[in-house]
């Protein structure tokens, strides 16, 4: 599956920066910014999560979730650290939507390919509604859920790489942004910051 479903979507796939919502094992909800590669009709979803979130467990034992596309980066960056408060509200008609998203898809996994580290997950979208519109694109707003998907590779770049490139992040932030794009910002900042510092993170880094 690996060799074959990702080119079956051709040039109309494209990688969608996105929250994915799964339910956990307590009834909870699992909140995770997620990059699938979406086809042109919306249809298909080629997930790859890694094998050891908390995503792919529920994904593996529910076989079903919601993919949100959505313009709130302070969401995506309190996501992206594992840190979601408050959490947002949800449809009641819907557990797993998010009642704030601009749109969102609800899909069921129709198979697995656990061959690699990022699992392949390819799933067909059930369900879905448009609720409001997209803001629309911002350089700030762009910046963040680039810092938010720094976040998530903490402890597989080099420091120094990670440093580099919040730095150069920070000055669209500063420049265009507003309240919520300097609040997502500095939470990023703050949590990338202490893992660099942290000799955990230290000690992960090739001698």
């Amino acid at each position: 599956m690996h060799e074959t479903a990702l080119p079956q979507l051709g040039v109309e796939g494209r990688i969608l920066e996105a929250i994915v919502t799964t339910s956990n094992e307590d009834g909870s909800i699992n909140i995770a910014p997620m990059g699938p590669i979406v086809d042109a009709s919306s249809e298909t979803l080629v997930l790859r999560p890694f094998r050891t979130s908390t995503t792919y467990h529920n994904l593996i034992r529910t076989h079903s979730g919601v993919l949100h596309i959505t313009d709130d980066v302070l969401l995506f960056a309190m996501a992206a650290i594992g840190k979601v408060e408050p959490l947002p509200e949800f449809l009641s008609s819907e557990p797993l939507v998010l009642a704030s998203a601009c749109r969102w898809l609800k899909f069921y996994v129709l198979s697995v390919d656990d061959s690699a580290e990022r699992s392949v997950l390819i799933a067909r979208t059930t369900a879905g509604a448009h609720m409001r519109e997209f803001f629309g694109f911002n350089r700030a707003m762009h910046a963040v859920i680039e810092a938010a998907i720094l976040a998530t590779r903490v402890q597989l770049l080099p420091p120094e790489n990670l440093l580099a490139e919040l730095a150069r992040l920070e000055s669209p932030v500063r420049k265009t942004g507003g309240a919520v794009e300097l609040k997502a910002f500095a939470l990023l900042r703050e949590f990338i910051n202490q893992e660099v510092a942290s000799p955990c993170k230290a000690e992960d880094q090739p001698a």
